[in-house]
């Protein structure tokens, strides 16, 4: 059987490394980014990808079966004009546009808990919640999950999966951190295992998940996305700074 062809957006991020270095051989990888050097240096097949150019997002696109859209400003206090506007929102609807009309049958989308960030923090948040975000990143993340449904309603069949990434870390022993960043904690293991369940998973239409670990207390509830992916963290941030064996490796 011939791997599934995948496009990694933002794949010379810190996700996108994880993924690739763990997936590589799994899924046939076109990998796209800005930082060409990076890339470079990655293996498989590398385009220089700017996902605010419509255009380079239709090259990028043709001939693939998922894209796993990655690319994004990744901080909670980005620039609005200069950052989110280009890259979070016209750049995430050019890779929806681009992988419809290419004809690729399943986007996922990297959003954020930033973008459920709003809720208060003694409420978990369920994967069937609205979006509430607390800055304008978040509202970005929103934006992506709205076109994620949009896109899977509209025209020829599109799977679309909205992925609320809380906190990707690596804890270890004796750290001190908030409570709300323990409990959003994912570990690098357990969210290129989410992924690689949302490529895979038999999905159809648009679909919420949320990524933590396997976390004593959870910011995000993860029931529904166990069962719709058969996701299986391995981590849980409260074990690893309580110093208990099965960190990750």
């Amino acid at each position: 059987m011939t791997a599934r062809k995948v496009l990694v957006t933002g794949a010379a991020g810190r996700i996108g490394r994880s993924f690739v270095r763990e997936q590589h051989g799994r899924f046939d990888l076109r990998l796209g980014d800005l930082d060409s050097a990076a890339l470079a240096h990655m293996g498989g097949e590398a385009v220089l990808l700017d996902v605010t150019d419509l255009d380079a997002c239709m090259r990028a696109c043709a001939g693939v079966h998922t894209v796993l859209h990655l690319a994004a400003d990744p901080l909670p206090d980005a620039d609005f004009h200069a950052s989110l506007l280009p890259t979070n929102i016209i750049g995430s609807y050019n890779v929806f546009l681009a992988a419809k009309a290419q004809g690729c049958r399943r986007v996922v989308f990297a959003s954020s808990a930033q973008a459920v960030e709003g809720y208060p923090l003694d409420v978990q948040v369920q994967e069937n919640m609205a979006p509430r975000p607390k800055n304008m990143y978040g509202v970005s993340k929103a934006f992506g999950e709205a076109l994620a449904s949009l896109f899977a309603d509209v025209g020829d069949p599109l799977v679309t999966v909205a992925v609320r990434i809380a906190n990707v870390a690596a804890f270890h022993a004796g750290e001190r951190y908030s409570a709300r960043d323990v409990a959003a904690f994912i570990s690098a293991r357990d969210v290129v295992h989410l992924l690689a369940r949302c490529i895979d998973a038999d999905l159809s239409g648009f679909t919420v998940v949320h990524g933590v670990s396997d976390n004593r207390y959870k910011r995000l509830a993860i029931e529904r996305t166990r069962s719709v992916l058969d996701y299986r963290p391995r981590d849980d941030a409260f074990a690893l700074l309580e110093g208990e064996t099965g960190a990750p490796a």
